[in-house]
């Protein structure tokens, strides 16, 4: 069974790739390299480097082949294979434009340490930063590619990115203020100020102190503006490396509208803005990301990061749904709804997750979700307007089906989850039996997305049942927790969030 499509890559109304597509367009590329070598910069081999022209000439064409096999369904002598093909191709001058965004996302660096911010066209050296290195990880996890210099690349230790969400359709970053407040905690360090003696230490362009994504903003202990002494102050520029190096950001515009939120939300106050940068951008009169602009956290910033702030609250925003009938109030079914509900939750959940090594239940809930999505709308548009282009929209999503599928249900699959066996069953014999063409991929489509959400409702009861009650114990998590009301009813936070819980009290109206 081969499920291909085509199609151009997603762009956002500010004219960047789709950060889902970027990502694994730069893991592709990153897989289609392997093994890295060594490479000579000045007088020293530097191992685990590709450059620039290598880079370019596998952008022209790069293949993706995701492959399952398993035994027949119907039929256990006989041996079948699915399998899910992407393709990437473009030109030299696109391929490196790409390559610009890779080094801007500080998905690489320059291999000879210094901070480069040009992507040239050849004879440069590349390394992978901990952020790429990351991202490598977690595509060859989901994709089940072992690979011993991937190993090698990952060490010991991944950075702990902060895995911020985004928006479906727009792919804007979700910008609750619960989410913001998370973010805030660990951009301070997880384990306390990161305190630097001197001015220029603190200031400095290296970023070698993020490499494990849990150490704070570089601070100065002291610094004179103005005339008056100020502890524990960093600039607008250490804010943006923060953000870049730490969290799932992919452009540094988007670092610019996080900080914003930090001086909003009263968590950091400028003591020095930089008049010149709000004069040639008037839009940034909250934050301005040079080494000139000096902050400091505010009395609140600093609650915060003590955990002094109580708010008792369920979510920012407004309320999207009924409580699930049937359902106890202090469920952890229902406890688990909130979670779904809430951005900030979520990202501490997918956290701890990871950490218990069963965060690929949350993504392939969050993955059908995004599929339903999809799926009911380009049959919606093919079925009103049934063109080659619709179709086109129906065997894409009919790859992504086989995607999910390859991931998360098959036999053996990379993040198999935990289901029962007749589910299954009925996945594999539905997901090995042939496609049909037009109307009938739209049945098919049907078929595929009735199982999915069954399987889907299995890893909410399990997620609810195991996963809830750790979460909720975890120490680590224990004083941003507190602040929530896990008691009252759920509320949501923006359209995303309003779909989970409608689609997960329906599923838990389900036997």
């Amino acid at each position: 069974m081969h499920q291909t499509s085509s199609r151009l890559l997603r762009m956002t109304d500010d004219d960047r790739p789709f950060t889902k597509d970027f990502k694994d367009l730069f893991a592709t590329l990153i897989v289609s390299l392997l093994p890295l070598s060594a490479h000579r910069v000045r007088l020293t081999k530097v191992e685990h480097t590709f450059l620039s022209e290598d880079a370019i000439n596998n952008l022209g064409s790069l293949k993706f082949s995701q492959s399952n096999r398993m035994p027949d369904p119907k039929d256990p002598s006989r041996i079948v294979t699915t399998t899910t093909t992407t393709t990437f191709s473009m030109a030299k001058d696109m391929a490196r434009s790409i390559c610009q965004r890779f080094l801007e996302a500080r998905f690489i660096e320059s291999a000879d340490g210094k901070y480069q911010q040009i992507y040239t066209m050849k004879g440069s050296v590349w390394q992978l930063t901990p952020k790429g290195i990351s991202i490598l990880d977690r595509f060859c996890s989901r994709n089940g590619i072992q690979q011993k210099q991937v190993a090698e690349l990952c060490g010991n230790s991944l950075p702990q990115l902060v895995i911020l969400e985004r928006e479906g359709q727009t792919d804007k970053l979700t910008t609750d203020r619960g989410t913001i407040e998370v973010l805030f905690r660990r951009f301070v360090g997880i384990g306390g100020f990161n305190i630097k003696t001197t001015v220029n230490s603190a200031d400095s362009d290296s970023v070698s102190d993020y490499r494990d994504g849990l150490t704070g903003v570089k601070m100065a202990a002291e610094r004179k503006v103005g005339g008056k002494n100020y502890k524990n102050t960093f600039t607008g520029k250490a804010v943006t490396d923060w953000l870049m190096d730490c969290s799932t950001t992919v452009d540094r515009r988007e670092t610019f509208d996080l900080a914003s939120l930090f001086v909003e939300y009263e968590l950091m106050e400028a003591i020095q803005p930089d008049r010149a940068y709000q004069a040639q951008y008037p839009s940034s009169q909250l934050f301005q990301p040079t080494k000139h602009a000096i902050y400091q956290l505010t009395p609140k910033g600093q609650d915060l990061v003590n955990g002094a702030l109580s708010r008792g609250r369920v979510s920012e925003g407004e309320p999207s749904g009924q409580i699930r009938p049937g359902v106890a109030r202090d469920s952890n079914t229902q406890r688990l709804d909130k979670i779904l509900t809430d951005p900030a939750l979520r990202l501490l959940f997918r956290e701890n997750l990871r950490e218990t090594h069963c965060e690929e239940n949350l993504s392939f809930y969050i993955d059908v979700d995004e599929f339903v999505r999809s799926c009911k709308s380009a049959i919606r548009q093919a079925q009103k307007n049934p063109t080659a282009t619709s179709m086109d929209g129906i065997k894409e999503i009919m790859a992504q089906a086989y995607g999910i599928y390859n991931a998360f249900l098959a036999p053996g699959s990379p993040c198999e989850l935990n289901i029962d066996h007749q589910l299954r069953s009925n996945l594999a014999t539905r997901m090995t039996k042939a496609v049909g063409q037009d109307v009938a991929m739209i049945d098919t489509l049907r078929e595929v997305t009735a199982l999915f959400e069954d399987a889907q409702n299995a890893v909410f009861k399990l997620m609810a049942s195991d996963s809830v009650p750790k979460f909720l114990r975890s120490p680590k998590y224990e004083p941003v927790l507190k602040n929530y009301d896990f008691d009252a009813a759920p509320h949501g936070t923006g359209k995303d969030a309003g779909r989970l819980l409608e689609r997960s009290q329906s599923r838990g109206n389900r036997k």
